[in-house]
């Protein structure tokens, strides 16, 4: 494991683990933080031995939002250039290329939430605590959650946790289909490996390729998303997975995927 200051990077296999780690702060994303975070992504989407990532919180907390004392005495200026012109951590999530895994194991509030909404997969302790707390400050998010909220969850419920600031436990977050999949504090760990194990065990190119189509649902009409799925799949059976994976498939065996 390596850490640069308050993220830390490990390996498991073809599994990549991010891990904020500033507990005494409930992991709240400083400035210093936030630009680790950023290497982090960067560094794990160009390792080519990582096929799938998770990222996660030490302690209490996954992120319990931003560290709102370096908010204060800032000019609306200065706020302004910080959201709309530096580099986004939530943003480089949300354009991340291999599947990304949210194993969020407490707080998960504010622009923690904002990031567990830019992954793919949110798999939760039943120790989990969601929310948007901004407006408890007068201020609005501004990392994406009335954008992708509404998304995931629908309108209605959106601007009902947007409106109140309250928080949800991890049974409420589920029902609301905020998150996927909950299990026991103890089991996190391990039932999300196991899942991120799975994933990465398939080919690289697919992964990247389902993400993509998939992601494009979002944004596309569905004649549209359709045609770009067919583009997508006619592309991918020149590369070496889709052939592999055939034969492997008629001679009885597993395939051996290698990322071509």
């Amino acid at each position: 494991m390596s850490a640069v200051s308050h993220v830390l990077l490990e390996k498991k296999g073809a599994v990549g683990i991010v891990t904020i780690s500033r507990p005494d702060k409930r992991n709240a994303l400083d400035r210093a933080t936030h630009r680790e975070l950023l290497a982090a992504f960067d560094a794990m989407r160009n390792d080519v031995d990582v096929r799938v990532v998770v990222v996660t919180g030490t302690g209490k907390a996954f992120i319990a939002g931003l560290d709102v004392g370096e908010l204060r005495g800032r000019t609306p200026m200065e706020i302004h250039r910080r959201l709309v012109h530096e580099p986004s951590a939530i943003d480089a999530a949300d354009a991340f290329p291999k599947p990304l895994i949210a194993m969020i194991n407490g707080y998960c509030l504010g622009s923690g939430n904002e990031l567990a909404l830019a992954c793919d997969i949110r798999i939760a302790s039943e120790e989990a605590r969601f929310g948007q707390p901004e407006v408890n400050l007068g201020m609005v998010p501004g990392a994406g959650a009335t954008q992708r909220l509404p998304r995931l969850i629908g309108l209605g419920k959106a601007l009902w946790l947007l409106y109140t600031g309250n928080l949800l436990d991890s049974s409420e977050a589920l029902k609301m289909g905020l998150v996927d999949i909950v299990v026991p504090a103890r089991q996190l760990r391990a039932r999300t490996m196991t899942l991120a194990q799975v994933i990465a065990a398939k080919s690289p190119v697919a992964l990247a390729m389902i993400k993509e189509a998939a992601r494009a649902s979002m944004r596309l009409p569905l004649d549209e998303g359709i045609r770009h799925e067919q583009s997508l799949a006619s592309v991918i059976f020149a590369s070496r997975d889709a052939q592999e994976g055939i034969n492997a498939f008629l001679e009885k065996r597993q395939p051996k995927f290698t990322g071509e």
